[in-house]
C-alpha cells in the first residue's frame, strides 16, 4: 500500500504525460549501423537531398527532429541532445542511423595530434607582425 493509502504507487507526476524510455527510441540498440565514434562536439549537417524526412516511414519522430534541427544550422551532438532533451547515447545512435541512411553527415573535430604545433603558430604571428 502506498503512502496515499490508495494501494497504487505513482512513478511519475500525472502532469508529465506518457514516458518513453530511451532504449525504446533506439529499439534497445546502444550503437548504430554506421559504427563510428561520435564525439559530443562532432557537428551534424543535413544532406542537401534530405528535403522531406517526414515522408520516410522508417524514420522515427526523433530522427525527423534531428534532420530538421540541422537543416538550417549545423548542430553538435551535445546541442542536439540538449535541444531534444534526450540522453547523449540515444542521440548518438539516432545520428548514426541518419548517417547510414545518408540524410546527414558528421564533421568530426580535428584530433589534437593533427593540430599545428604552438611554436609554428607563434612563428607565423611573429612573421606577420614583421611585415
Amino acid at each position: 500500500m502506498s503512502a496515499d493509502g490508495q494501494g497504487t504507487s505513482h512513478w511519475f507526476d500525472d502532469e508529465a504525460g506518457p514516458v518513453v524510455r530511451p532504449y525504446a527510441m533506439t529499439r534497445g540498440r546502444t550503437t548504430s549501423a554506421a559504427q563510428h565514434r561520435l564525439d559530443v562536439i562532432a557537428v551534424v549537417v543535413t544532406e542537401p537531398h534530405a528535403d522531406d524526412p517526414e515522408a520516410d516511414p522508417t524514420l522515427s519522430p526523433e530522427h525527423v527532429d534531428i534532420v530538421g534541427l540541422c537543416r538550417d544550422t549545423p548542430q553538435s551532438v551535445a546541442e542536439l541532445a540538449a535541444e531534444l532533451d534526450l540522453p547523449m547515447g540515444v542521440v548518438r545512435v539516432l545520428v548514426g542511423d541518419l548517417v547510414a541512411a545518408e540524410l546527414v553527415h558528421v564533421n568530426r573535430p580535428v584530433p589534437p595530434a593533427e593540430l599545428p604545433d604552438e611554436s609554428i603558430l607563434r612563428d607565423v604571428i611573429n612573421g606577420l607582425r614583421a611585415l
